[in-house]
């Protein structure tokens, strides 16, 4: 959930330190701080507020004071308010430390150190980690780690500097991300890639329970038996540019014109002489074989685009599918077997309850796929089979780009299952191909909507609630339209399978509440217009969005979207820029920040 950075190296740490931290604001921004060697010990400087407050206030106190080893922090809270006691970086005794991730046995282990005559002097659990820590150490870092590690519960990554042992860093992880690398100017490790990228074009991901002593001069790693270990050297395929604004305003609007970038290089290294093909990616067709049912699982956003998933699947490989949100799945005892193919979906490869899903999926014998945007990564390297989407790094915590490619993925996965099953032939499984191939340039064409969503965004900006309606493809896709617009733009609002609108909930329509109405699927598009003039009845602004065939009598809504000709199969994709401007340009009329709603965190490796 935080973000979190160790430098050792010839450069000045703090600078280097608090550069980090601004580029991981986006995985918490509740508070920052930095610790740091001296000639004089370590010294220790945090505050409440964003990583640009630290920013002046090291300046401030540590103007022209050397160091070329610490560690910093920027937090999203879970254990204690946000004040600058709670702020990381923790000390205890002989240890200093930060942490992302969550110590769920803290109580019982602060009542331990408690007997001891130790109490913290936060309300964090990491306090507490950073006092077992230093109960520990005897002079011996790595059997201190080793020893406090095996206390703890819970989900972490830590980066610890003792006081008695300058200019080096330790680090382990279990659950919570570390990404290391050894440059010229000396050794870097983060919770993100996107803190490494200004320093090298290279990392590795420490793996669980293994331990790293950083120093200026090289990285050494252990396993858990004390043998050092050569880790997995990753490339870094996108620069230091693509960590930045590259002249938007923000970071959600960057990504969101990156998305026929990323959707031809996520599909188009999976089509081989027109077919879809994972041989790439080393996964053979044996784990779409044997299977009776397939359940996907996924949080948020990714879970959106296991709904699309589970349509096209079941549509065309004529499997049922379930769709779980991960952090039920866990405690549901799911019924799955080695007939069962789970499939979980996470941008990061860390989201902590898609994790404990796919372990719990793997231990009742099914088989499992993941499709993940991160090499390396926890989900990554649990899974039997991995699809990467090549989105690059996505700063902004709404979640854009990451979503079309998951869906582009999807799409895939469903063309080869159907395939496969004998349910479409290689000419039809062609044909899907050409269709998906052409979605990139369908998606820049939906580009060019930016004005005519900026308009709608102004007249609705002010609504208290916003109600989003569809069937189909279209209701899997209004769930991710009106999550998008909830997180960034603080409004209420609800999507809802239109058919159940008489159901009960079209008693919440009055006059002039916004509803968002897509109506692509032809199968379904008169069923869908007569949910619309029920809305319009009764008070609703509607804005009707509409494939290029369709023909609408203009008194039937206030708005109308006419998206680029696709075939209907595949309007999700423009759709889905469609719904993210319209969230975009909610949030910049109410002068929001767009990139750092509040109470959210990028990369959720808690539970």
């Amino acid at each position: 959930m935080c973000g979190i950075i160790g430098y050792v190296g010839f450069l000045d740490a703090k600078k280097t330190l608090v550069d980090g931290l601004q580029t991981l604001e986006y995985r918490g921004y509740d508070s920052a701080g930095i610790s740091f060697f001296t000639e004089n010990g370590i010294e220790t400087i945090k505050t409440t507020g964003k990583v640009s407050v630290l920013r002046e206030l090291v300046e401030a106190q540590a103007d022209g004071v050397i160091s070329t080893c610490g560690i910093g922090h920027t937090r999203w809270a879970t254990h204690g308010g946000v004040s600058d006691t709670n702020s990381h970086p923790h000390t205890a005794g002989k240890v200093t430390l930060i942490h992302n991730g969550i110590i769920e046995n803290y109580q019982e282990l602060q009542k331990e150190l408690a007997e001891k005559g130790k109490t913290p002097v936060s309300q964090t659990d990491t306090e507490i980690a950073a006092m077992v820590i230093d109960d520990c150490y005897d002079g011996n870092p790595e059997e201190a780690i080793r020893r406090a590690a095996a206390k703890l519960v819970g989900a972490y990554g830590f980066c610890i500097m003792f006081e008695d042992i300058p200019e080096t860093i330790y680090a382990i992880r279990s659950g919570s991300p570390l990404v290391a690398a050894h440059t010229k100017n000396g050794s870097i490790i983060a919770s993100d890639m996107v803190a490494l990228v200004s320093h090298a074009n290279h990392y590795f991901v420490l793996k669980e329970n293994h331990i790293a002593k950083i120093t200026d001069n090289e990285i050494i790693v252990k396993d858990e038996y004390g043998n050092i270990y050569g880790p997995t050297i990753h490339h870094i395929s996108w620069d230091v540019g693509a960590a930045k604004k590259g002249g938007y305003d923000h970071f959600m609007m960057k990504e969101i014109h990156e998305q026929p970038e990323a959707l031809r290089n996520t599909i188009t290294p999976r089509c081989l002489n027109g077919m879809p093909d994972f041989s790439t990616d080393q996964v053979s067709d044996e784990i779409f074989q044997n299977i009776d049912k397939i359940v996907i699982t996924a949080c948020g956003t990714a879970m959106h685009a296991g709904l699309i998933g589970k349509n096209m699947i079941e549509r065309l490989a004529r499997i049922p599918v379930s769709v779980e949100i991960a952090s039920e799945f866990r405690y549901q005892n799911p019924i799955v077997d080695k007939h069962t193919l789970v499939i979980t979906i996470s941008q990061s490869g860390e989201t902590a309850d898609t994790l404990a899903a796919l372990k719990l999926a793997k231990s009742k014998g099914a088989k499992t796929l993941s499709v993940v945007n991160v090499k390396g990564s926890s989900v990554a390297r649990e899974s039997d089979y991995v699809l990467y989407t090549h989105a690059g790094p996505e700063i902004s915590v709404a979640s854009t780009k990451a979503y079309t490619v998951q869906l582009s993925i999807m799409y895939l996965i469903a063309f080869r299952l159907a395939y496969i099953a004998k349910q479409i032939s290689e000419e039809e499984a062609k044909m899907y191909m050409e269709h998906l191939n052409s979605v990139p340039n369908q998606v820049e064409e939906a580009l060019s909507f930016d004005n005519q969503t900026e308009n709608i965004a102004k007249r609705i900006a002010k609504a208290n609630s916003i109600f989003f309606i569809g069937r189909g493809l279209d209701h899997a896709l209004s769930c991710e339209g009106s999550l998008k617009l909830k997180e960034i733009s603080y409004i209420h609002s609800e999507a809802y399978a239109a058919g159940e609108l008489k159901h009960g909930t079209i008693s919440l329509i009055t006059d002039n509440v916004p509803v968002i109405a897509l109506a692509t699927q032809p199968d379904v598009y008169a069923k869908m217009i007569s949910n619309v003039q029920e809305v319009r009845s009764r008070g609703a602004k509607v804005i009707l969005i509409t494939d290029a065939d369709a023909s609408v009598d203009a008194s039937l809504c206030d708005h109308q979207i006419v998206l680029p000709e696709t075939s209907p199969l595949f309007t999700p994709f423009v759709s889905a820029v469609v719904l993210q401007y319209i969230a975009y340009y909610v949030s910049v009329e109410k002068g929001l920040n767009v990139d750092q709603p509040r109470n959210l965190a990028k990369s959720v490796t808690v539970e």
